[in-house]
């Protein structure tokens, strides 16, 4: 069997996952390319307006596959740690594709849950069922695509250069860079190196979460307002930049409150969306490069000539 995996949402934090689990079960795996033009205008076509820039992506990423698998591989991730939960699309994301794009193959959209153990178990063999009968080689395909996705390190390697700031946003808005509008390059040859928010364990992010009024409900939220406030504490950066899909809910709580935490760290909020101009974007990194820039050479004079 032919197994599509659409390269978009969490392909980027569980793409090794996805494809080791179906190819131990010997299926074919046939990934889409890297986000283009071409892919965001299908998805932008047949996605509702309504849904974020991620969302109308992997829809593209999808008709891209529909006429070269047996089967889509739709990654309906609905919690990854106990009692915190995944942006609200994800929960239909299976029916989003469904009634949106026509002439699809086979949707395999089981619930995932990564927690309890008892819940993934069952959504491998649900799903591997399609593939096999054998339940035994299902549960082995599992436990090797989770080995495997525990000893894979996921970051963007970096030069070491003058300013360092952490890049924030869901993995899918930071680690693809057609959505960001090639973020990272365009910051390292400003000279400004990034962070990423795998760069702080979770002991860390845990840390910092505690001391809210009240846990955050979304794994998403979590990290992110964890790894930057960590971060920011430690000085382990000179700003933050924060990638935010346009109208996502759960971004517009969390900019405040990692805003309200750190508020002497310079901090810039990049919004996209299918109608995004790279003119603009560049001028507002540039502008913040300058400023950082600016800010490091007043506090060093200050120092210097007390």
């Amino acid at each position: 069997m032919k197994i599509g995996i659409p390269k978009g949402l969490l392909y980027y934090k569980y793409g090794v996952f996805m494809k080791t689990f179906f190819k131990k079960l010997g299926a074919e795996i046939i990934v889409s390319p890297d986000t283009n033009r071409k892919i965001l205008n299908e998805g932008a076509k047949y996605c509702v307006d309504e849904a974020c820039l991620p969302i109308k992506v992997f829809h593209g990423h999808v008709s891209y596959l529909k006429d070269k698998c047996d089967a889509i591989f739709i990654p309906r991730i609905m919690s990854i740690r106990e009692k915190e939960y995944i942006c609200p699309k994800f929960c239909g994301l299976t029916e989003m594709i469904a009634n949106s794009i026509p002439g699809l193959p086979f949707l395999l959209g089981e619930p995932i849950y990564f927690t309890p153990n008892e819940k993934l178990v069952k959504w491998a063999l649900n799903t591997g069922k399609y593939l096999t009968n054998d339940k035994q080689k299902i549960k082995s395909a599992l436990e090797n695509a989770w080995l495997k996705q525990n000893g894979t390190t996921i970051t963007i390697k970096q030069p070491k250069l003058k300013y360092k700031v952490a890049l924030l946003g869901h993995p899918y808005n930071v680690y693809d860079p057609f959505l960001n509008m090639d973020l990272v390059k365009k910051l390292n040859q400003l000279n400004v190196e990034i962070i990423t928010e795998d760069a702080v364990d979770d002991k860390s992010i845990d840390f910092e979460v505690n001391k809210l009024f009240k846990k955050p409900f979304w794994s998403f939220a979590r990290n992110t307002y964890g790894a930057a406030v960590n971060l920011a504490k430690q000085k382990k950066i000179d700003g933050m930049v924060y990638v935010s899909s346009f109208a996502c809910g759960i971004d517009s709580v969390l900019i405040e409150l990692i805003e309200h935490e750190t508020p002497n760290i310079p901090f810039i909020v990049l919004k996209i969306d299918e109608h995004t101009g790279e003119a603009g974007f560049n001028t507002r990194i540039e502008a913040f490069a300058d400023m950082l820039g600016r800010r490091l050479n007043f506090a060093y004079n200050n120092t210097a000539y007390g």
